[in-house]
């Protein structure tokens, strides 16, 4: 049964990525597609966070304690998925600049270093909350 729950949303989000790849093959819009696709991950997200918190709720003292740790364990992935999204977006516009920077000026590498470095270590310091908030449980 616990397979059977779980399959469940992975079936979903994988039929809805076919379907959405069949729409743009036949024609429909990119914007739509992708729409849809943000549309039905939300969904299955909010099943899947709601279901465990209305089944444990028969059992009072379970529900807290299940509840708190499954919302602390999504608090230390969100830290770390977003501060991980947030640093690959801070690279992804320092690296090329500071290559350019020292393909024309050899002397500025160690300047260009340092802002691709700062922008690394906005996804450490998510890393380091997600470390914070799992030690606490």
């Amino acid at each position: 049964m616990e397979f059977v729950l779980l399959a469940v949303p992975v079936v979903f989000l994988v039929g809805s990525i076919l379907l959405a790849y069949k729409a743009v093959k036949s024609g429909a819009k990119r914007k739509t597609a992708v729409f849809t696709q943000i549309a039905s991950f939300c969904i299955v997200g909010l099943v899947c966070l709601i279901i465990p918190m209305t089944v444990s709720a028969a059992d009072t003292t379970a529900a807290v304690d299940s509840t708190a740790n499954g919302l602390g364990m999504l608090a230390a992935a969100l830290a770390t998925g977003i501060s991980g999204i947030g640093g690959g977006i801070a690279v992804a516009g320092a690296a090329p600049a500071a290559i350019g920077a020292t393909s024309e000026d050899p002397k500025a590498f160690g300047k260009s270093l340092i802002f691709v470095a700062l922008g690394e270590g906005v996804a450490l310091y998510g890393l380091l909350v997600s470390i914070l908030i799992l030690n606490k449980f």
